[in-house]
This record gives C-alpha cells, sequence and structure tokens, in this order.
C-alpha cells in the first residue's frame, strides 16, 4: 500500500483509518505499525494531517487494540489453550511457569513489549492469561502506549525538518524494523547460550 493510497484513505474515513491501522496491528492482524506513525508524522510536517489529531487517533487505536487483546486472553484464552494447547505441547505445568516468570517481569513485558514486533501482540493476550490485573494493566499498558506511539510520530516529524524524506520510502522502514528485531533475538539467543556454557 503506497502513500497516496493511506493518505486517500484518511481523507476519505477521516483519522478512524490510523485507529484501525493500529488497532489491528495490536490485536495481530499484521500491519505496519511503526512505518505508519513516522509517515503520519512526515505528512504532519507537510500540513497534509494534523499533528495533534494524528496522535490522539494513534494512542486511542493502540490502547484499545491492548484492551480488546487482554480481554479475549482473559475470558477465552485459559479455556482455549487447556483444549487445543496440549496439541502444540502447551501443557498445564508448562503454562503455569511461563505465567509466573510473565507475571514477575509484567511492566517490562507490557511497557518495553510494544518495542518488540510480536511481543506486543502476545503480551495483552498473555497478561489476560494470567489474570493480572485489569488496574495495573490498564496503567502499564497506557504508559506504553504513550511513549511507543508519541516518538514514533514525533521523530517522523522533526526528522522531516532536518532530512528531506520522501515519503514514499517511508514504508520500507518497517523492513529495518523487522531485521533489527530479529538481529537482537539471535544476539539473545547466542548470549544466552554462551552463559550457559560458561557455567
Amino acid at each position: 500500500m503506497n502513500v497516496e493510497t493511506i493518505v486517500n484513505y484518511i481523507n476519505v474515513y477521516g483519522y478512524l483509518v490510523i485507529f484501525l491501522f493500529l488497532f489491528f496491528g495490536i490485536i495481530g492482524i499484521p500491519a505496519p505499525e511503526e512505518s505508519l506513525l513516522f509517515l503520519v508524522g512526515v505528512l504532519c510536517l507537510h500540513h497534509r494531517l494534523s499533528l495533534e489529531l494524528v496522535m490522539l487517533s494513534s494512542v486511542l487505536g493502540a490502547f484499545a487494540g491492548m484492551l480488546t487483546a487482554y480481554v479475549c486472553g482473559r475470558y477465552a484464552g485459559s479455556p482455549f489453550i487447556k483444549k487445543y494447547g496440549k496439541y502444540v505441547g502447551i501443557t498445564d505445568e508448562r503454562l503455569e511457569k511461563v505465567s509466573s516468570k510473565y507475571t514477575k517481569n509484567v511492566r517490562k513485558s507490557i511497557v518495553f513489549g510494544f518495542y518488540l514486533p510480536g511481543i506486543r501482540q502476545i503480551s495483552p493476550y498473555f497478561a489476560g492469561i494470567a489474570h493480572i490485573p485489569f488496574t495495573k494493566f490498564f496503567l502499564f499498558s497506557l504508559l506504553g502506549t504513550l511513549i511507543w506511539t508519541i516518538p514514533f510520530i514525533l521523530a517522523g516529524y522533526f526528522m522531516g525538518k532536518i532530512f528531506h524524506i520522501n515519503p514514499n520510502f517511508v514504508p520500507y522502514l518497517g523492513i529495518i524494523f523487522l531485521v533489527l528485531f530479529f538481529l537482537y533475538v539471535i544476539i539473545k539467543y547466542i548470549k544466552g547460550k554462551k552463559r550457559k556454557s560458561t557455567k
């Protein structure tokens, strides 16, 4: 999907398009969230979008996605895993072990998980499955939403002032973020293997 198509969608349907992109991106339907946030920041610089409305629709979209995924995980996740988990090797014992580990690191997982593609989609479901208190999840996910969406939008806005950024190339940022994510996972895996071998 090119830039003009996105802008045309926004012109026709309003800022609801940004809301929906981020909402569906969080609940697990593939969407180039970081690229979109950076792109709309660049478009705000060129006065094609309102910075305030972009921020509002982005925050609401991502936050609504987090709450929806949490509710799905809380009320449908456990029964689903208990019924079908055995077919993919998820036993009650393994689920309990992962839930315990997740609960100990819940703040980092929710707040900073936004910056890791895949983790931000899984995290709210798992928070619901692990029965993290709603108030705690609400606050952590709101904080994570704010420190994820707004910096990317402002990055597009202010970098567009410093450098000439062609909006048509912004969607390729998603590929860069994906590569960086895989590099991060590989480095973490190698470090984990080294620690085990030294013990």
